[in-house]
């Protein structure tokens, strides 16, 4: 199917490669089908793109790039959200704020998103304790696994 893109212009995607957020994203419960779309080869930056709506699309990163002691809890309710059998399946994006210059932007790290990529469904997940991680963690430079 070909769908419209805020960043990538018109994009042929696969019904499979489509991840459903049951209670949508932070202030968009409305919109609940996703797709990831991947920027370069080897980047932790991706596009999280609204199937649904072309103008709703986010730069997401895989954060523990940028921290690599990035580590929480998911709930059991959030397992059952997304339908969790092995932890394995879990991948952990968090929504990144760009900024000029590039080493200003920041990740949230106080509300990451996850996806089940065996079932393909994704919660956005509110962290209990905002005094670990903030909203606006600061890019300064790769320092995970995805150097």
């Amino acid at each position: 199917m070909l769908i419209a893109t805020k960043f990538l212009g018109d994009i042929e995607i696969q019904e499979q490669q489509i991840i459903t957020f049951e209670q949508g994203l932070l202030g968009l419960g409305d919109i609940k089908k996703f797709v990831l779309l991947p920027l370069e080869k080897e980047s932790p930056f991706v596009i999280l793109q609204s199937t649904e709506q072309q103008e709703i699309g986010f730069v997401v990163a895989y954060p523990f790039a940028f921290k690599e002691d990035y580590v929480f809890e998911i709930s059991e309710e959030d397992k059952k959200d997304l339908r969790v059998e092995k932890e394995e399946e879990l991948i952990t994006y968090s929504i990144v704020t760009l900024k000029e210059p590039f080493e200003t932007s920041t990740l949230n790290l106080l509300a990451p998103i996850v996806i089940n990529t065996a079932k393909r469904y994704g919660k956005q997940v509110v962290l209990p304790d905002n005094k670990i991680y903030p909203l606006r963690y600061q890019i300064t430079a790769v320092e995970g696994s995805a150097k």
